[in-house]
């Protein structure tokens, strides 16, 4: 795998990988300067094309390719790094664009954001692409450098979960929630793996083909055994008779401009009252015997509704016949600290039945991170709440309520020793507009499922509200930015998953032991010159 040094400046390394034998694009890399920057910059960039709604899974292996490349021609360990990470800023760049959207909303306040939303969070992202590009360099060109950087990448992009309050956003394990039957196949082994074994599994698959013909030989085997895999866990998997509810959905498609401005309060809670009225009429026929319960979304109700008795009641009364409502809100609690809620009203008073407050909390967006030198969350922000928790409400099969950003946590999203029978995620991705943000938050709902066995039911301000079964199969959905109600049956769960036992750990695991030929490596090396110095 050499590039002819005909195309080369002198002293550059032949390592580059058999697709750029033709030229242009080695003399680039080998060159370096700032041409090699932009195309490192336009890789990651065109990377991001992988990731939902586009689903350009196959741009990732010329994508990685050059990156690899960029890694073996650069002088040292500092320019591999640097290298890594601009890919890395390009790709978080392009794939977190629709950032800016929520910037628009307020852009009264902080239009001067608005070109900086994007690439500023890239910029905190980008190093977990430069380390893995530079430590794979202690593994010598070839399988092993090879193998050593697809178990790093997977590494240090699980660890996005200790930025700040966490941003596992977009791991490219997602890259295989393609639309319909054919996604159901390919992310079935999220089950037993989870989506940052995918992602190992993506990356490991996308840098075969630079083994030449067996490469490519290889990757297509790989996605044979993937495909094969999928497909036998969706015919084999036994499911139970379901006791889980029949769920009414409520989009109110409000904007969120409209709910700062705070005028409209009165017309969006009646609105929601009579689209819960409608959706209880559709489900009472269609549930038989099986509970229903009615969801609205994320700060969904306009007020304190812990405080609003009266409004209580009247949700109650325009739910009747539902077992329980689900409704997003804000509340204040006892020390006077704002907590992102949901809670569960029963009985004909809307009697509060229990709570659920957010604990992973959007950094920017609802806390400051201390290290901003300026003031961007109103207030002082929200509280974070204790994790997550099963509620076991009157007549309900046991569901574990989950707040917007909290579906991305792979294997952080169920109470392991209280496990659900379903799972709700209620959400307001009206600031990010018509993009592929709540595109993408769609796709992380749908692996939650897969990972843990579990059917989930999201309730969606402005849309997507869509159900999922226990397979991830989209049962139904409701689309951006229209009005209505979605009324489903919801499936079984599943007995339980590997991932869903083992979590994050199988991951971990998997990844470590692509790094272990380069560990082992590297610690002869260390030897044989300590040897050296000795004689």
């Amino acid at each position: 795998m050499t590039l002819s040094t005909r195309a080369l400046p002198a002293g550059t390394p032949p390592v580059f990988p058999a697709c750029f034998r033709a030229g242009g694009l080695g003399r680039v890399i080998g060159a370096g300067g700032w041409r090699a920057d932009l195309l490192m910059l336009a890789a990651g960039a065109l990377a991001a094309l992988a990731f939902p709604p586009v689903d350009l899974f196959p741009i990732l292996v010329p994508c990685l390719a050059v990156l690899t490349a960029a890694i073996d021609a650069a002088g040292s360990w500092r320019g591999a790094a640097r290298r890594g990470f601009l890919f890395g800023l390009g790709l978080h760049t392009a794939g977190l664009y629709w950032l800016t959207d929520a910037i628009l909303v307020r852009a009264d306040s902080f239009w001067w954001l608005v070109p900086l939303a994007s690439p500023g969070c890239a910029l905190i992202l980008a190093p977990i692409t430069a380390l893995p590009a530079a430590l794979c360099r202690l593994a010598p060109v070839g399988w092993r450098r090879l193998l050593a950087f697809a178990g790093l990448w997977t590494l240090f992009d699980m660890g996005r979960v200790f930025i700040f309050s966490g941003f596992p956003w977009n791991p490219l394990g997602t890259t295989w929630e393609l639309p319909g039957r054919l996604g159901d196949v390919m992310i079935q082994p999220a089950a037993w793996i989870g989506v940052d074994g995918l992602t190992l599994a993506t990356v490991l698959l996308a840098l075969l083909p630079q083994g030449g013909r067996r490469g490519v030989v290889a990757a297509l085997a790989g996605l044979a055994v993937w495909g094969l895999a999928g497909w036998g866990r969706l015919v084999l998997t036994p499911t139970a008779a379901s006791r889980n509810p029949t769920v009414v959905l409520v989009q109110g498609n409000v904007s969120e401009s409209r709910k700062i401005d705070g005028h409209d309060n009165v017309a969006i809670f009646r609105s929601y009252l009579a689209l819960t009225r409608s959706g209880i009429a559709d489900a009472l026929p269609e549930a038989g015997a099986r509970p229903v319960v009615f969801v609205w979304p994320e700060t969904a109700f306009p007020g304190l509704l812990q405080e609003d008795d009266i409004a209580r009641r009247m949700i109650a009364r325009a739910g009747r016949g539902a077992a329980a409502g689900v409704i997003g809100t804000i509340r204040s609690d006892a020390e006077g600290h704002w907590r992102n809620s949901v809670m569960a009203v029963t009985g004909p008073d809307g009697r509060v039945a229990d709570v659920y407050d957010k604990s992973h909390l959007v950094p920017f967006g609802e806390y400051q991170p201390r290290l901003l030198p300026f003031h961007v969350v109103p207030g002082d922000g929200m509280a974070a709440g204790n994790g997550v928790r099963t509620w076991h409400l009157p007549d309900v099969a046991p569901v574990g309520p989950l707040i917007c950003y909290e579906v991305i946590f792979s294997g952080q999203v169920v109470d392991a020793k209280d496990r659900p029978d379903w799972l709700v995620n209620v959400t307001n991705d009206a600031w990010y507009g018509d993009s592929a943000g709540p595109r993408q938050h769609l796709a992380a709902v749908r692996m939650r499922a897969v990972e843990e066995g579990l059917p989930v039911a999201r309730a969606a301000n402005t849309g997507i509200s869509a159900v999922f079964d226990a397979h991830g199969h989209e049962v139904a959905r409701l689309g951006w930015n229209r009005q209505g109600v979605l009324v489903v049956s919801l499936g079984a769960p599943l007995s339980g998953t590997l991932f869903g036992h083992w979590g994050r750990w199988i991951p971990i695991l998997l990844a470590l032991a692509t790094v272990l030929p380069t560990l082992g490596s590297w610690m002869r090396r260390a030897g044989r010159r300590a040897v050296a110095r000795r004689l």
